[in-house]
């Protein structure tokens, strides 16, 4: 097991006598985010197969979990970045040991170089989202939510091609608790699920245009789209300046910096949103985000002036 069993802590500020504001640390997890759950065992497998490289398409944090996955295996790592993953990101990818290449102006055209360079034999392509080897590593996290509070009845979760959701309804089917609602949040810019829950199957958005760049899958994975009515659930679209919020917000409260990927879900609760107005237990996912800096959080924080704007 690559990954860690990460704290489930109460909001220190939100939470009232009829509602807990539970955090799922996943930002805590050695690559700064959950992916770490799913990459890792797909890459474990990978190893275990006698593959000895795998290639992943990724915008930052899949492509860094899946490195730290392969350093720790003693894989090589390819990972293939669009040119929208800042510098930063590509040089602590780097020093794990992988390559990186950079490719296309989206991660769809990286996509679709690294799905070229892993047809060797002793290659493992190791996609960013869509692989339901992903989705049952990633599910691990329900398995210790239900353990630390039984009686979640949310769950808020950031969806951008749909992998950290299909693990969230892989672990509360598996246990049996189609009853928990799950809110499902994006950036109006990058709303692909919400768009494909409408329309009862994946579509492909014409553009992305969001801060939350870890959000910008243009068309989601099927399966959560289909699953995800088997539960209670609604999706929340918030604005680039909202989720910007919630990362100057959550910076403040906990000390920690997390994406605009993970702050527009922060948001729900910072907002006191009507979708979590009937919950008792609401568990939101910190899933973190590697492509993150003081200087921008400080940035944001004085052009937003978002630490002052308290609904709660």
């Amino acid at each position: 097991m690559l990954h860690i069993r990460t704290p489930l802590i109460l909001h220190p500020t939100l939470s009232t006598p009829t509602r807990r504001i539970w955090l799922k640390l996943e930002n805590l997890q050695p690559s700064g985010s959950f992916k770490l759950r799913g990459m890792g065992l797909l890459c474990s497998q990978a190893a275990a197969q006698g593959k000895r490289k795998v290639v992943c398409p990724s915008g930052g944090n899949a492509g860094f979990a899946t490195a730290v996955a392969a350093a720790r295996l003693g894989l090589k790592a390819c990972i293939v970045v669009p040119n929208t993953t800042p510098e930063s990101t590509r040089v602590r990818i780097s020093k794990t040991g992988a390559e990186v290449l950079v490719h296309g102006k989206i991660w769809d055209e990286a996509n679709q170089r690294a799905k070229e360079l892993a047809r060797g034999a002793n290659t493992e392509y190791v996609p960013a989202f869509d692989h339901p080897v992903l989705w049952e590593g990633h599910s691990t996290m329900i398995d210790e939510i239900l353990e630390d509070c039984p009686e979640v009845d949310v769950v808020v979760t950031s969806v951008g091609g749909g992998g950290l959701l299909a693990g969230i309804l892989t672990g509360l089917i598996r246990h049996k608790r189609m009853d928990c609602r799950i809110v499902a949040c994006e950036t109006e810019g990058a709303a692909s699920f919400a768009a494909a829950v409408e329309a009862g199957r994946p579509v492909r958005l014409a553009r992305i245009s969001t801060v939350a760049t870890s959000l910008g899958a243009a068309q989601v994975a099927a399966w959560p789209v289909e699953h995800i009515r088997d539960f209670p659930h609604e999706c929340v679209v918030l604005s680039d300046d909202e989720a910007i919020m919630g990362v100057v917000r959550y910076a403040s409260d906990l000390r920690q910096l997390v994406e605009p990927a993970c702050g527009v879900s922060l948001a729900v609760a910072y907002l006191d949103h009507p979708a979590i107005a009937e919950a008792h237990d609401v568990v939101i996912i910190v899933c973190g985000g590697v492509s993150i800096t003081a200087q921008l959080v400080a940035g944001w924080a004085r052009t937003s002036g978002s630490t002052e704007k308290r609904p709660n």
